[in-house]
């Protein structure tokens, strides 16, 4: 059965986050399932910030969030996150201690990236997942990398194969945003320089942090919560072959 929202917040009426978390659940609810009354799993969500998509990965256990700023972690704790500062290659938690670890557009952000997939491997138990989204293909790289302080972008195989490498066995990949991809991809190449955002990360004020996306009127974003809604079904059967964002999620033996 699909996993229904446990509350809405602003991020979610955005086609864009919505169009990824309904992805994401239906990944975690094929490979990993909800969590059953009485069941004891441990989720943590490495790059959580203030916890926007913790009331979503709560159908799958008990979740504690951690974020290399401290900034969000207030509005983290405040939303009822437990949630720490900390790094995603130095993670502060004993081996074993995790079913499930998420790093939802968290990675492309990191330089030492084996590192964090070598500390989720550590801390996750075995038979336990990691659930990954990160940016598809270096050409489109824009304005909104730069911003968000982005590292690099991936190809689904070369995600796959970093995980492999940090000892990881792939369950499934797919690229995701892939109705949209042709629109997406025209507009990163014929209009490289940036829209007027603010950073994506932090505001004046210490309580406030929300990635920013341009915002789309209606009825475009009515409209692309449909095709965000069709392209998880799809999803959850097949695997893509391109979008602008990439899938993954994979066990620990």
């Amino acid at each position: 059965m699909p996993t229904p929202a446990l509350t809405v917040i602003e991020e979610d009426k955005h086609w864009w986050f919505m169009s990824r978390t309904r992805a994401i659940l239906k990944y975690l609810d094929a490979e990993v399932g909800p969590a059953q009354p009485g069941q004891e799993r441990m989720v943590l969500d490495i790059g959580g910030g203030a916890g926007n998509m913790a009331h979503h990965l709560a159908h799958f256990g008990r979740v504690i969030g951690i974020d290399f700023s401290s900034r969000p972690l207030p509005m983290a704790q405040r939303r009822g996150l437990t949630s720490f500062q900390g790094a995603g290659d130095a993670l502060p938690f004993p081996d074993s201690s995790f079913d499930l670890i998420c790093l939802l557009d968290t990675v492309e952000h990191i330089p030492n990236e084996l590192g964090v997939f070598d500390e989720c491997l550590r801390v996750l138990k075995p038979g336990g997942k990691v659930m990954i989204t990160v940016p598809a293909f270096m050409w489109l790289w824009s304005y909104n990398d730069v911003i968000n302080e982005h590292q690099r972008r991936y190809t689904a195989t070369e995600l796959a194969q970093k995980l492999e490498i940090s000892g990881f066995r792939v369950k499934r990949k797919s690229y995701n945003n892939f109705f949209v991809f042709p629109l997406i991809a025209g507009v990163r190449l014929l209009r490289p320089e940036a829209p007027q955002l603010d950073t994506p990360l932090l505001t004046e004020e210490e309580e406030v942090y929300q990635v920013e996306m341009e915002p789309t009127p209606e009825p475009v974003n009515t409209l692309l919560h449909s095709v965000g809604w069709l392209e998880a079904e799809l999803v959850e059967r097949v695997s893509l072959p391109f979008g602008t964002s990439v899938l993954c999620i994979a066990e620990k033996p």
